[in-house]
């Protein structure tokens, strides 16, 4: 397997969008599927998920655990483990899932996440449109701030996330991905993710002079937090 510290940072940047490209088809096959439906149990769907990725994207592994989070669920940050539910017919449902696909003999780690709404609440409605919303109004912000820092992006994440009447669910609001994508997993790496403490500049290269690449979770909760959705993929 080609090592990513060969290539170029465009040659990784491309490999990085093209993993993306295949992991937003999966999903929307997921949704052709039917598989989020009313009555099934997260686990279900999960294993539904996992044999159609096998079976119609060659995907047979993933860089992080699994996510199918429903009702209060959604709440919960990505190392809970709540106890598992069974999707209710007014429920938010989230999906985050870390695929691997080939491509030139090197492997690259897609990062993902969606949000759906079973039955008609608006308020609810309103929370899973506001998630891709509020992500393109956070990647502006950092597009037009150079120098910013882990925890400023994070701070205006937050922000955001107030001013249009939700609260900010995430302890991150995203983490790098490249060829060591758990690192940002180490305690005392706060520079590996966008969160409070992390005063280093997004855009300075790692340690080997390669540049970063990083994905932004934006995870929004309702005001009595018991309810939410999630929302991934490249910065």
């Amino acid at each position: 397997m080609r090592a990513r510290s060969d290539l170029s940072d465009a040659a990784i940047r491309a490999g990085l969008e093209a993993a993306e490209a295949h992991g937003q088809a999966m999903f929307d096959a997921v949704e052709r599927a039917g598989l989020i439906r009313a009555g099934k149990t997260e686990k279900e769907i999960d294993d539904e998920i996992f044999i159609l990725a096998k079976k119609d994207f060659s995907v047979g592994i993933h860089w992080h655990k699994r996510i199918v989070r429903t009702g209060a669920n959604t709440v919960s940050i990505y190392s809970e483990d709540p106890p598992l539910r069974t999707l209710a017919p007014d429920d938010t449902v989230f999906l985050d899932f870390g695929p691997v696909f080939a491509n030139s003999n090197t492997q690259w780690e897609a990062d993902l996440g969606r949000s759906y709404v079973l039955g008609d609440d608006a308020e609810k409605k309103r929370l899973v449109a506001d998630l891709a919303r509020l992500f393109d109004v956070v990647k502006a912000h950092y597009d037009m701030t150079p120098d910013i820092t882990g925890e400023q992006l994070y701070a205006y994440a937050q922000k955001v996330a107030a001013d249009a009447g939700w609260v900010f669910g995430g302890t991150i609001a995203g983490h790098i991905v490249g060829e060591f994508p758990h690192a940002q997993l180490i305690p005392g790496r706060e520079e590996h993710r966008i969160t409070a403490g992390n005063s280093k500049r997004m855009r300075d290269p790692d340690a080997h002079g390669k540049a970063r690449n990083w994905i932004l979770e934006i995870h929004l909760v309702d005001k009595t937090k018991s309810w939410g959705g999630f929302y991934e993929r490249l910065l």
